[in-house]
This record gives structure tokens, C-alpha cells and sequence, in this order.
């Protein structure tokens, strides 16, 4: 596929010399940074974060205790 980039004057010179020195095109040169960058990003994936899981609501109907707490959790598993 062709498109077209724009890069600053110094940077393409470099490029220039580079590929030059180096005996390499400079679309090859432009291919391995773009791989190298799109590498980095996918060994570097974004941290995961837990997304926002509050409601809006003044909490529980009623203050139970642990116990009453518990025995409803476990109500119908064979608990107590």
C-alpha cells in the first residue's frame, strides 16, 4: 500500500544518510521502526483497571449483625 507522510527536513535527512551508510532502503527503514513500535505497544499492554461498580442508593435497608448477615448468604446451602 502507498501513502503519504510528512516528516521534518532533519529527520528525512537522517534517514537518508542512514539507509545510505547502512545499504538499506529507506522504506525498509521505515517498516522496521513502524514494527518496532507496534511490538513495544503489544509487550507493554495497558495496566488493567477495574471499572467504577458503585450504584447510587443510602446502602442497606437494614443493619444486620455478622450472624443474621451470614445466615442470609447461606440460606438454602445447607448452612446452619
Amino acid at each position: 500500500m502507498k501513502t503519504t507522510v510528512e516528516i521534518p527536513d532533519g529527520l528525512f535527512s537522517e534517514v537518508k544518510r542512514y539507509a545510505h551508510d547502512h545499504n538499506v532502503s529507506m522504506r525498509e527503514i521505515f517498516e522496521t521502526g513502524l514494527r518496532k513500535v507496534i511490538a513495544e505497544e503489544k509487550s507493554h499492554p495497558k495496566p488493567f483497571r477495574l471499572g467504577k461498580g458503585s450504584f447510587r442508593g443510602t446502602g442497606m435497608a437494614k443493619d444486620y449483625s455478622w450472624p443474621e448477615l451470614r445466615a442470609i448468604i447461606y440460606e438454602g446451602r445447607g448452612g446452619e
